[in-house]
């Protein structure tokens, strides 16, 4: 009876922390394009298996991931999500609603929104930070323009994004921007 009301509880939380996640916009490419809905909609996450790891506060969803809520959708083979302790929650100011310390995502990952699309091979999201980084032959798209690279960070609330190069020689960021795309040329920086 207890492990089913902490595996009632754990999915409860990962739906609220799922939902902290994908209400909030993300980044683009190129700072140009619309910010993603804020909405009290449901979050949607669909995956093979879903674990709760007691001793870790977190759940972890293995198996063809899908997170949704409206326009923004996050697919990859594994996700974890980190949540706050209690200990952890009582220490914030009570205006900080946050539940969510972290969440990793590997193994073919995606991040779709209205007007872009975001791949690598690993994801790493820190909450309070509000920062977003891929790394493993990452890409973002945004319209017909293109920025291909190592690494990508997107800070979330700065509507900035680094691109970073392999460390492997001749390795470089590449950018193609299209003449007459919305964003063209805004908000990315090469950082080596």
């Amino acid at each position: 009876m207890n492990q089913h009301r902490l595996s009632a509880v754990a999915l409860a939380t990962v739906i609220v922390v799922c939902a902290v996640l994908l209400i909030r916009p993300v980044a683009t490419l190129a700072e140009q394009a619309p910010p993603a809905k804020k909405s009290s909609g449901p979050v949607h996450v669909e995956a093979d298996r879903m674990e709760s790891l007691q001793n870790e506060n977190a759940v972890e969803f293995t198996g063809r991931v899908v997170a949704k809520q409206e326009g923004l959708i996050i697919h990859a083979d594994r996700m974890i999500v980190y949540y706050l302790s209690e200990e952890e929650k009582a220490r914030l100011p009570a205006s900080d609603t946050r539940k969510m310390k972290k969440l990793y995502a590997t193994g073919h990952v995606e991040l779709q929104n209205e007007g872009w699309i975001a791949t690598g091979d690993n994801m790493e999201y820190f909450e309070q930070e509000r920062k977003v980084y891929l790394t493993g032959n990452t890409k973002v798209w945004q319209d017909n323009n293109i920025v291909t690279g190592e690494a990508v960070t997107l800070y979330l609330d700065q509507g900035k994004s680094i691109v970073e190069r392999s460390q492997k020689k001749g390795e470089r960021v590449k950018a193609f921007f299209y003449p007459g795309s919305e964003g063209e040329n805004k908000g990315v920086k090469n950082e080596k």
